[in-house]
């Protein structure tokens, strides 16, 4: 998995919602990108926070590991109502992220430097990468969820 202070690689995916190609989101400022798969009960579970990451004022770009109709149907389901894309099997900017377990959180400074990264539900790490972002904790002991559920 790419670390932290190395540079993104490249990626060009369509836009889930316009088939709109879209390349390095991060061009257009500092970007979280959440990936996940519709099937995943981590990501299911997570699906809110990752709208709560954006609603604190973070830009979030997720990358979902389906085609455009099941990720409209899991927006629909949990909530996740954040700029998606598209990325069917074989999850070429998946593998070039070097993802692995789903869901996965990179934040990207527009420069394409990683800033920092999360595997799996880790309600610190993605509180400390949601604040890094500018955005606020975005999960905490009452909310129900466990402080950490591997992907």
């Amino acid at each position: 998995m790419i670390e932290p202070g190395a540079g993104a690689p490249s990626i060009e995916l369509p836009d889930a919602a316009t088939g709109e190609p879209v390349t390095d989101p991060w061009r257009e400022g500092p970007v979280a990108l959440a990936f996940f798969k519709t099937t995943c009960p981590v990501c299911q579970m997570a699906a809110p926070k990752v709208q709560a990451l954006a609603d604190s004022g973070v830009r979030v770009v997720a990358v979902g590991e389906d085609p455009p109709p099941a990720i409209q149907s899991y927006a629909d389901q949990y909530g996740q109502r954040v700029r998606t894309l598209s990325e069917p099997a074989p999850y070429p900017a998946s593998d070039s992220f070097g993802i692995d377990t789903v869901p996965t959180l990179f934040l990207v400074d527009e420069d394409g430097t990683v800033r920092d990264a999360v595997v799996s539900w880790d309600r610190d790490g993605w509180n400390g990468l949601a604040e890094a972002a500018g955005g606020t904790a975005v999960s905490d002991e009452g909310d129900g969820l466990p402080p950490f559920r591997p992907g």
